[in-house]
C-alpha cells in the first residue's frame, strides 16, 4: 500500500499534534459504548453505572440521561437520519429503543427487540425504522422497529460477533467482525453473507467501513488493526509492531480515510497513516486515558473524535 501510494508522488504530512480539546466527565462506571449523531455535536455514552448519557460535545453539557433497566450494557446507537431515537443492548439480549424526543423523568423504552439468545454486542440503526444487532449467539439480526419484528437473521459466523457497521454509500450492506477471526461483508437484499475476509489471529472486537464504502477497517486482540478492500476481496494493509502488543476494542477512520483510529487495551489512542506501509510508527495521542479505552470514533463532519475509557471518561480530540 505505501509502494502504490508512494509512486503517486510524496505523501501529504499528516497534521499533528491532534489535541484534546474537552473531558466529559459525569459516568460512573466504565464507559463501554458512544456513538455520534449527524449534527456531529452531540453523542450518546452508555455506561455500566446503567445510564445512557447524551451530551453535547462541544458544551460538555448533559442534555439527557436515560436510566436502564439492566445496567450491563454494551452498546449504544445514534440513529442517523433525524436524530430521535437511541438503542442500546447488553448481557440482557435485549435492543431497547428509546425516544429521546418524548422522555421524562421516568424513561422507558419505546420497543424492546427480543430474539437473540445471547449478549448484544452492537447495534446500528439503517434508517429510522430498522436496526442491525449482533450479538453473542453467533449471529446478526435485522429488524423492523415499528413492529418489533425479525426481517432477517444472519448466522455464518462461528464465534460471537463482536461488531457490525453499515456501508455509508449503500445502507444494504453491512459488515460483521467475530471472534471467529474473520470479518463477513453481509446484503440485506439477499439475506446472505456475500464475502468472508480472513487474516486476523484472534478475535475481531471491531469494525468500521472506510468512508467511501469500497473498503473497512478492523481491530482485533491480536494487536493489529487491517484494511480489507471489498473490490479486491482481501488485505491490502496491516498497522501493528512488535512495541504494541495490547489488543483493540475499536476502530475508527477521520472522514478522508488518511488516519486510522485505533483504541487499546493498554489505555493508548494510536493513530495510523493508512496509505504507509505497515512498518510505520504509530502516532500515540497524548494524555491518555486512565483505563482502557473501549470505544472511539470520529463525527460526520470528521473534525472531533471521541474516545470513552474504562476510567469513566469520554474525552474530545480535534
Amino acid at each position: 500500500m505505501g509502494a502504490v501510494a508512494a509512486s503517486k508522488g510524496p505523501l501529504r504530512e499528516i497534521r499533528k499534534p491532534i489535541k484534546m480539546r474537552r473531558t466529559l466527565k459525569g459516568h460512573f462506571g466504565k464507559v463501554y459504548a458512544m456513538h455520534w449523531a449527524s449534527d456531529s455535536q452531540s453523542l450518546v455514552s452508555a455506561s455500566q453505572d446503567g445510564k445512557l448519557i447524551i451530551w453535547n460535545a462541544y458544551t460538555t453539557n448533559k442534555t439527557n440521561a436515560i436510566p436502564l433497566r439492566s445496567s450491563w450494557v454494551m452498546t449504544c446507537a445514534f440513529e442517523q437520519s433525524k436524530g430521535n431515537l437511541i438503542a442500546c443492548g447488553g448481557l440482557d439480549n435485549v435492543c431497547s429503543i428509546y425516544n429521546i424526543q418524548n422522555q421524562g423523568a421516568n424513561a422507558r423504552a419505546t420497543k424492546e427487540l427480543v430474539a437473540h439468545d445471547g449478549y448484544l454486542s452492537c447495534c446500528r440503526f439503517t434508517d429510522e425504522g430498522h436496526i442491525i444487532t449482533s450479538s453473542g449467539d453467533s449471529t446478526c439480526i435485522y429488524w423492523d422497529i415499528t413492529n418489533g419484528e425479525v426481517l432477517k437473521a444472519f448466522s455464518d459466523h462461528t464465534g460471537d460477533v463482536m461488531s457490525v457497521a453499515i456501508n455509508p454509500e449503500n445502507s444494504n450492506v453491512f459488515v460483521s467482525g467475530s471472534v471467529d477471526k474473520t470479518a463477513k461483508i453481509w446484503d440485506l437484499r439477499n439475506g446472505k453473507c456475500v464475502q468472508t475476509h480472513v487474516g486476523h489471529e484472534n478475535d475481531i472486537n471491531s469494525v468500521t467501513f472506510f468512508p467511501d464504502g469500497n473498503a473497512f477497517g478492523t481491530g482485533s486482540d491480536d494487536s493489529t488493526c487491517r484494511l480489507f478492500d471489498m473490490r479486491s476481496y482481501g488485505e491490502v494493509n496491516k498497522f501493528g509492531n512488535d512495541k504494541i502488543t495490547s489488543g483493540i476494542t475499536s476502530v475508527a477512520f477521520s472522514r478522508s480515510g488518511r488516519l486510522m483510529f485505533g483504541g487499546y487495551d493498554d489505555y493508548s489512542t494510536y493513530v495510523w497513516d493508512t496509505l504507509a506501509d505497515s512498518s510505520q510508527v504509530a502516532y500515540a495521542l497524548p494524555s491518555q486515558h486512565e483505563n482502557r479505552v473501549s470505544c472511539l470514533g470520529v463525527n460526520a463532519k470528521g473534525d472531533a473524535l471521541c474516545t470513552g475509557s474504562w476510567d469513566t471518561n469520554l474525552k474530545i480530540w480535534a
